[in-house]
């Protein structure tokens, strides 16, 4: 009883709440493509773009919302990370030019930052005792996965009764909704330090040092550049390539007759299947060495991927597919948050984080940017698919030289 007690907090629960309405409208960005594609009339590339900033703008926010609540307060971090996210949604609603979304796009990845990985993670990683953190670490991330689930059919469902410039006023009004539970986020017990006396420039300066470090970011550029590529262009891959939803099929019955339905569920499927991933991953991550389960999650996703490309794009395949991408999509942060908070402690974590997850949306980034460009020129996503098998196999390889003992360890037992 007591074990449950310390697993399920405060701030885990409040921290899961703001992740899954932040990852919900994330999540939705890709359902948006054709809509505001067709609109406009413009090519593929200009909204992917305009994702594609947006991650970037989330990886360089990160470090920088991580910084602000480590010096200002976890909460204040969060409300500015909030109005950030509302601002650039209500302003998008009304930007009718391609260099008006990609610059708005900036706010709106800004305003990711504040309310998710770096800030959310880190404080949920402080709350939880030692035991517990990995665990806690899979809950919060699956709670981003809920709100993948429900994200893109919301959008989807929103979409058939108004305008795509209503729908981003609606998720401003939710994203700011979920502030009503910073309150329970008002008490994280303060952890020690593995260097207490420490100034974040050292601790910074410590980590960028260690090859680990390295390792670690150029890993986590592979999961960035496969999430941000299936994120903004699986629903389209879907509506463009898969065979036709047979009448009296399961999926039919269901009510999915169309592949632009199935596209918006594809992301929802990814989702649920994420939630059993990353708690799953989390509690793995308290038993066995985190980098050869990072190894295992990517080798997955890589035989998944190429297997998936190779066969027939049908209703099946597409289901199957994102079943098994989902339990390893977000799988992955439980483990390399957790491998950051081990090597170089917690005191500094978000920042750390932050930092690592650059390269995760560098990768987002580069993504969702070469789908929309290769596919306006080639009319197709194959180019830009095996390159994401690519990058997923040498993330696997790079993570099996980490070094995971504690980097204060490792100074320690270096002779003076």
């Amino acid at each position: 009883m007591s074990q449950r007690a310390s697993l399920i907090t405060p701030v885990l629960i409040g921290g899961s709440l703001i992740m899954l309405v932040g990852f919900a409208i994330r999540a939705s960005f890709g359902v948006f493509q054709i809509p505001i594609a067709e609109d406009f009339g413009w090519p593929r590339a200009e909204f992917s773009l305009a994702i594609a900033i947006q991650n970037l703008a989330w990886g360089f926010g990160q470090p920088i919302f991580s910084a602000i609540a480590e010096r200002l307060g976890d909460r204040k971090a969060i409300v500015l990370g909030a109005l950030t996210y509302a601002l650039g949604l209500v302003l998008s609603a009304y930007a009718i030019t391609p260099g008006q979304h990609q610059l708005l796009e900036i706010l709106v990845g800004f305003g990711i930052a504040g309310t998710g990985f770096g800030v959310v993670l880190a404080m949920v990683g402080r709350a939880a005792s030692d035991e517990n953190r990995s665990v806690a670490l899979g809950i919060a991330t699956a709670a981003g996965s809920a709100g993948q689930v429900i994200g893109a059919p919301v959008a989807e469902y929103l979409l058939q009764s108004m305008q795509w410039p209503s729908v981003f006023m609606v998720f401003a009004v939710a994203i700011l909704l979920s502030l009503v539970v910073l309150p329970l986020m008002r008490t994280a017990p303060t952890v020690k330090s593995n260097a207490p006396s420490e100034s974040m420039a050292t601790a910074i300066s410590q980590a960028v040092r260690d090859p680990s470090f390295f390792l670690i970011a150029v890993g986590f550029f592979s999961c960035g550049y496969q999430l941000g590529f299936l994120t903004a262009h699986f629903p389209a891959f879907v509506l463009e390539l898969c065979g036709p939803i047979a009448p009296g099929s399961l999926l039919h019955s269901a009510g999915i007759t169309t592949t632009s339905a199935l596209g918006a569920w594809s992301i929802a499927l990814i989702g649920i299947a994420n939630i059993f991933g990353t708690i799953y991953a989390g509690v793995l991550g308290n038993k066995f060495p985190r980098r050869y389960l990072l190894t295992l999650i990517y080798v997955g996703r890589t035989l998944a991927s190429a297997i998936f490309i190779i066969l027939p794009i049908t209703p099946e395949t597409v289901i199957v597919f994102s079943l098994v991408m989902g339990s390893l999509w977000l799988a992955t942060v439980p483990l390399t948050s957790g491998l950051v908070g081990h090597i170089y402690g917690l005191k500094y974590m978000g920042t750390l984080y932050g930092l690592i997850f650059f390269s995760h949306q560098l990768g987002s980034f580069i993504g969702v940017w070469l789908g929309g460009t290769l596919y306006d020129m080639y009319g197709t996503y194959t180019a830009v698919w095996w390159i994401g098998v690519g990058v997923g196999a040498l993330s696997a390889i790079v993570h099996l030289p980490i070094d995971e003992e504690p980097l204060a360890k490792r100074r320690e037992a270096v002779p003076a």
